[in-house]
């Protein structure tokens, strides 16, 4: 008797969908039960077996399972409920045949692994590209690739590997990202730095305003020998940061000759200001382009004997956990690196889907956190 009864009690689900009829095995029927309940299935569920449950064809649950807009809400429903019931989990490898989908995106980072691995900032980074994909059918691929590995990186990308990809910390060396960005979805963390990259997606922060803020405190501090440590000096941040604290300086009547580059690592940040204290002996302030630099420029002031902020104040950049993890709090410009990440992959998904965003460069607002050395 059951076996009549699942098809009998949805046949209206059926006509709703549009789809054409399918034949169900009895054995699949078998699992729908006369009061509309679900028996526990042996073994895997299968589409099928969502179909008989639900009342609708197996196409329908396909066209469900795989988000058409073209079913109506209360077949979706039924589905979903099935589904629910049956604990039936789509077959991804069949659907990104069918769809010519891999379901999975690249996250390139052209930069030395130590660095992704040393800087907070990539940590922040990837939390918020993992938090999106989670409600989602994608996974993701981590590429972390120098520049001597670009053309490996880009066969693999061209070839079918991946739907799409996010690229964070670009330099204008790395070319092979303009035929990257030619054949598949790409979604830039940061202002791209090639040249002539063509049409392009990217997620930015205000980094000249974040760079204003920095600056501006620290002349309403008082400070006349006002230096910066950039970034590497290839890379779109550094050059609007710098852009950032150079303006306030004008504006302000300040000397803006005291400028030395960095690397974005400790290291990097206790070398430049040692550079800085021989060249500008009377330096009682340092905006430092991110907070791992800024650690590092602590580290040398202290060093030296120098109070922190008497004699020199410190701010950073980024509010990683760098900025808290010492003994003296570093005031920092935070930049959303979470949300940044998120609406990076928010934007690819919606490529992927076919949907075109509002901008293709969206940009983030950062905001001056102070805490102890400023």
């Amino acid at each position: 008797m059951s076996t009549a009864a699942a098809p009998h009690r949805d046949a209206a689900l059926r006509a709703d969908s549009g789809a054409p009829q399918e034949h169900v095995s009895r054995a699949a029927a078998a699992d729908a039960t006369l009061d509309g309940g679900i028996r526990p299935v042996r073994g895997q569920p299968t589409l099928e077996m969502v179909a008989t449950a639900s009342g609708v064809s197996r196409s329908t649950v396909s066209r469900v399972v795989n988000h058409s807009p073209n079913v109506r809400p209360e077949v979706v429903a039924a589905v979903q409920r099935a589904i629910e019931e049956l604990n039936y989990v789509p077959n991804r490898a069949a659907r990104s045949l069918a769809g010519r989908h891999t379901y999975a995106i690249a996250l390139l980072v052209p930069e030395d692994a130590s660095r992704f691995f040393g800087d907070p900032y990539f940590a922040s980074i990837v939390q918020g590209i993992t938090g999106t994909l989670e409600s989602s059918d994608y996974v993701l691929n981590l590429l972390v690739a120098r520049d001597g590995a670009g053309d490996k990186t880009r066969r693999y990308l061209q070839g079918g590997n991946v739907d799409g990809a996010l690229v964070v910390s670009h330099h204008p060396s790395n070319t092979h990202l303009r035929e990257i960005n030619a054949s598949l979805p790409v979604v830039f963390g940061g202002r791209p730095a090639l040249p002539d990259l063509g049409p392009c997606y990217s997620v930015d922060v205000d980094n000249v305003g974040g760079a204003r803020l920095a600056t501006e405190h620290l002349v309403g501090l008082g400070r006349r020998r006002i230096a910066t440590v950039t970034g590497p000096p290839d890379m779109p941040a550094s050059v609007d940061r710098l852009a950032g604290w150079r303006q306030v300086l004008q504006e302000a009547g300040r000397p803006i000759d005291a400028v030395v580059a960095g690397d974005f690592t400790t290291a990097g940040g206790a070398a430049a200001v040692r550079d800085l204290l021989a060249r500008v002996p009377d330096l009682d302030a340092v905006f430092v382009a991110n907070d791992l630099m800024a650690r590092g420029a602590l580290t040398v002031l202290a060093e030296r004997g120098l109070d922190v902020p008497g004699d020199v104040a410190v701010i950073g950049y980024d509010d990683s956990p760098a900025a808290t993890s010492g003994d003296l709090p570093l005031s920092t410009v935070s930049q959303p690196s979470i949300a940044m990440g998120a609406q990076m992959t928010e934007m690819l998904l919606g490529l992927l889907a076919g949907r075109e965003p509002e901008s293709r460069a969206c940009v983030l607002q950062t905001r001056l956190v102070l805490r102890a050395t400023a």
